[in-house]
C-alpha cells in the first residue's frame, strides 16, 4: 500500500479510534435488544420506539464500518522524516494566490483530531490532492467548489512533530 493511499493517524488517533470501534461492537447486542423490546409492543407502524432504536442500530453501524475501514487503511506513527516534501503526516505551510499571508496546517486525516492551533486537512481532499509530493516552492493548482481554479504555493514541508 502506497503513502497516498494508506491513512496517516499517529498512535494515540489509532488507539483511540480502535477504542471506539471496539465500543461500538459491544453495543450491539442492546440495541438488539431495544428492537427486540420495541417489537413486542405490537403494531409497527406506530411503534416509535421501534424506529427510533433502527435509526440508532443504524447509525451505529455506518460508524463501524467507516471506522474499520479508516483503521484498515491505517498507517501508524510513520511520521515522514524527510522535508521539502509534502507527505501525509507533513505540516505545510503555503500561501494561497493573491495572498500576502502563510497558512500552516498538517496533512493527514480529519480523524487525526486537532493539534492545537494547527488545522487538519486530508491528503484526499482538493488541496491535499494537489500539494501531494509536492517540493517546496511548487505552484499547484486545485478545483474550487465554483468550479474556479486556485493556486497555492508550497513553502514549507515538515515531518509532524507530536
Amino acid at each position: 500500500m502506497s503513502d497516498t493511499q494508506a491513512t496517516w493517524l499517529t498512535q494515540d488517533a489509532y488507539d483511540r479510534l480502535k477504542g471506539e470501534l471496539d465500543e461500538l461492537v459491544a453495543e450491539r447486542p442492546a440495541i438488539a435488544a431495544k428492537i427486540n423490546e420495541a417489537r413486542e409492543e405490537g403494531d409497527l407502524k406506530e411503534n416509535g420506539g421501534y424506529h427510533a432504536a433502527r435509526e440508532e442500530q443504524g447509525q451505529l453501524e455506518g460508524r463501524i464500518r467507516q471506522l474499520q475501514e479508516l483503521l484498515r487503511n491505517a498507517k501508524v506513527g510513520d511520521v515522514p522524516t524527510e522535508s521539502g516534501v509534502a507527505r501525509p503526516g507533513s505540516v505545510l505551510t503555503v500561501r494561497f494566490e493573491g495572498e500576502n499571508e502563510e497558512e500552516k496546517f498538517l496533512l493527514a486525516n480529519r480523524e487525526e483530531g486537532a493539534h492545537g492551533d494547527l488545522e487538519v486537512y486530508s491528503p484526499s481532499s482538493p488541496l491535499g490532492k494537489a500539494l501531494l509530493d509536492a517540493t517546496e516552492g511548487d505552484v499547484c493548482e486545485y478545483d474550487l467548489p465554483n468550479g474556479g481554479k486556485m493556486q497555492v504555493t508550497l513553502i514549507k514541508a515538515e515531518p509532524f512533530q507530536g
